[in-house]
Order: C-alpha cells, then structure tokens, then sequence
C-alpha cells in the first residue's frame, strides 16, 4: 500500500466511528471472526485499545492484521484501523491518479 493510498483510507476512516474494542480479553477467536466479518461487510474498521487491554494498540493491530490477512491504515493513541479489499464488493477504490 502506498503513502498515497494510506492518507486516502486515514481520511475516509476519520469519519467512521469505533466497532471494536481490545480489552483485557486480548485478540481472542471470536473477535478475529467478528472484526473479520466487518471487514467483509465495510472495508474498512476502527478499533479501539482499552487500557486495562494487555497488548498496545500497535501490537493488537499487527496481530489482528495478521490474522485476518488485512493491513494496518494507521496507529494514533489508542486506535487503529484496518483495510482488507472485499471479495463479494469492493467499495472502496485504491486507485490513485496521476496528474
């Protein structure tokens, strides 16, 4: 993903309120599944780190990332947000023009 493309996403992403949260249950199963089906469904998600959370909001994100074969748009204080192009409709489109 390009510089370009992540600043596109960042910006779209700014409007999206918070799905998910990371608390002192970790990056379990059933979380990976939901988060992975709003993926599907969106696109793009926003989730937050909670303090008592025993990962850090990079380190939940690299492993969400991971596991959902998804990539990590940013990390600002306790968020991040995630981008994986849908299978069934893509709706976001990372296609970025030149002049």
């Amino acid at each position: 993903m390009t510089s370009k493309q992540r600043a596109y996403l960042r910006g779209v992403a700014s409007k999206y309120d918070t799905v998910f949260q990371v608390g002192k249950g970790g990056v379990g199963e059933k979380m990976t599944a939901s988060v992975g089906d709003a993926l599907e469904a969106h696109e793009l998600v926003k989730i937050t780190t909670l303090d008592n959370s025993e990962y850090g909001p990079r380190e939940a994100a690299e492993e969400m990332a991971a596991a959902l074969g998804a990539e990590v748009v940013c990390v600002i204080g306790n968020k991040f947000v995630l981008y994986r192009e849908s299978k069934k409709r893509p709706s976001l489109s990372l296609t970025v023009k030149t002049i």
